[in-house]
């Protein structure tokens, strides 16, 4: 943790993708997961929704957050 490595993981996918012409690319993850949530929000993820997986998590009020980040045209 804090050198630096999920961020530029991070900055490599989003590069790959958008070097291959994809438009978006999106991700899943729990909402325990709040070092990762502000990963992905800094890099340019938006949250675009949440989701409870199964009904115990619906009761326990579990949630599995759903991001996307747009590409644009890379230029």
């Amino acid at each position: 943790r804090g050198r630096g490595l999920a961020r530029a993981l991070c900055r490599e996918v989003l590069a790959f993708a958008r070097a291959r012409g994809f438009g978006a690319v999106v991700l899943s993850t729990s909402m325990v997961q709040v070092a990762a949530q502000r990963l992905y929000e800094g890099q340019g993820f938006r949250k675009v929704g949440a989701s409870s997986p199964t009904l115990l998590c619906a009761v326990l009020r579990f949630q599995i957050y759903h991001y996307r980040c747009e590409l644009g045209d890379g230029g």
